[in-house]
């Protein structure tokens, strides 16, 4: 049965068949020819694994982080990241990156940074002579740390698929995001030296006590949602309630740039893109039944125990596992599916399954800015107008910062987990 659903799913993958509906297909067939069970199961199944409390903050992230781009926050925050490193050459670019972590801090969603952003950035870089690829390039890749910095969607759904903590996976993601931002950075500064770029990065600057005074407000709200999460005010899922609420009267009361007229379309974006979320998480759930009743997940950790004989080869394994799953797999439906078997045999080669979360969302967002099937990729390509094959020759640089830093929070473990241990 494994094999044939596997087959079902790379034909339908081939064929360009969405992801969600590519599941959901392949659970069919195994559950019609393979089992006893009536076809009923099938919904049955796919509202269980939506039937979770901690589920609800992915909508609400989601429509806090629509809120921001439309409340004139994100471009406040470009304004102080701007202030900061803008007096550099590169420092346009840099600022591409700093805005990002700040956005991350309170929207959860790389696709959400990437056009509240992007589309922002982009122009701006293009504006100041950078090459239009190179700009989309680096959006893209920056875009990332959406998903690591917290709060994080894919963070909330390894915690769902795998029974560990969200408040420890929210405080692990800060290290690795730190230390992806910084890196990123720090290539930015050297290749933008090397190569000429950014020599008028310098114009239009906002000085900083004026940028901090237009940005307060949004600087406050990552304040508020972590600071509330980590003071036991309430946990990750009413925060982001919170965040909702936040947003609307930061963009609406205080910076007056939300109007009624834009709560509609907002709300429409936000209700389509946590349909579609939704849909693979409840297809997945569908699938990872129908995995566990078979038993493949006891035949993967007994096979995965024999061939490697340590965590060190166990990890260089799954590192390079997840990063062919990221590139051609959507990353939502590749954490519901891939955590919940290979979890259990990190816990047992010793690994904890807090680090071994933050492995796999790193993996998996890398795998948002490669081609071919890259989500922030295709965001960025959309903001900038270009296609994907324009970008190839510069996305190999980023890939490679992100995958030296890769290397070190796979096997550092106190990037992940000493702010955990610290408070913890």
């Amino acid at each position: 049965m494994n094999a044939v659903i596997g087959l079902s799913l790379i034909i339908l993958f081939t064929l360009g068949v969405p992801i969600a509906v590519s599941i959901l297909l392949a659970s069919i067939i195994g559950i019609e020819f393979f089992t006893r069970f009536p076809l009923l199961m099938v919904p049955q199944q796919m509202f269980v694994g939506i039937d979770n409390f901690p589920l609800m903050a992915i909508p609400f992230f989601i429509l806090a982080g629509n809120l921001m781009a439309a409340g004139g926050i994100s471009q406040r925050l470009v304004d102080l990241a701007k202030s900061l490193v803008g007096g550099m050459q590169g420092g346009l670019a840099m600022t591409c990156v700093l805005t990002c972590m700040l956005f991350a801090a309170v929207s959860g969603s790389s696709v959400a940074t990437t056009f509240a952003i992007g589309s922002i950035l982009i122009p701006a870089m293009v504006a100041h002579d950078y090459p239009r690829p190179l700009a989309a390039s680096i959006q893209a890749s920056s875009a990332e740390l959406g998903v690591l910095i917290p709060p994080s969607i894919p963070l909330i759904l390894y915690g769902v698929s795998t029974d560990t903590s969200i408040g420890r996976l929210f405080i692990a993601g800060i290290g690795p995001g730190l230390l992806i931002g910084t890196a990123l950075l720090v290539f930015l500064y050297v290749f933008c030296r090397l190569r000429g770029y950014g020599l008028r990065d310098r114009e239009d600057r906002t000085s900083f006590p004026r940028a901090v005074r237009r940005a307060w407000a949004a600087l406050l709200m990552p304040v508020v949602v972590i600071g509330g999460i980590y003071g036991g005010v309430f946990t990750p899922t009413e925060a982001s309630a919170v965040a909702v609420f936040y947003a609307l009267i930061v963009g609406g009361l205080v910076y007056r740039e939300l109007t009624w007229q834009e709560l509609l379309p907002i709300l429409r974006k936000s209700v389509i893109s946590t349909t579609t979320v939704m849909l693979i998480i409840s297809a997945a759930a569908l699938f990872s039944f129908l995995i566990s009743r078979s038993g493949l997940p006891g035949e993967v950790a007994a096979w995965v125990t024999q061939v490697f004989d340590s965590p060190v080869t166990f990890l260089m394994a799954v590192n390079v596992m997840l990063l062919v799953v990221g590139m051609f797999v959507e990353t939502s439906a590749a954490i519901l599916v891939l955590a919940p078997i290979f979890t259990p045999i990190a816990i047992q080669y010793g690994i904890d399954p807090v680090h071994f979360g933050l492995i796999i969302v790193v993996n998996l967002a890398l795998g948002m800015f490669t081609p071919p099937l890259g989500v922030n990729l295709f965001a960025a390509c959309a903001v900038a107008k270009l296609s994907i094959e324009q970008l190839f020759p510069w996305l190999l640089r980023f890939v490679l910062v992100v995958l030296v830093c890769l290397i070190a929070i796979t096997y550092m473990p106190w990037i992940s987990l000493g702010l955990v241990d610290l408070l913890y």
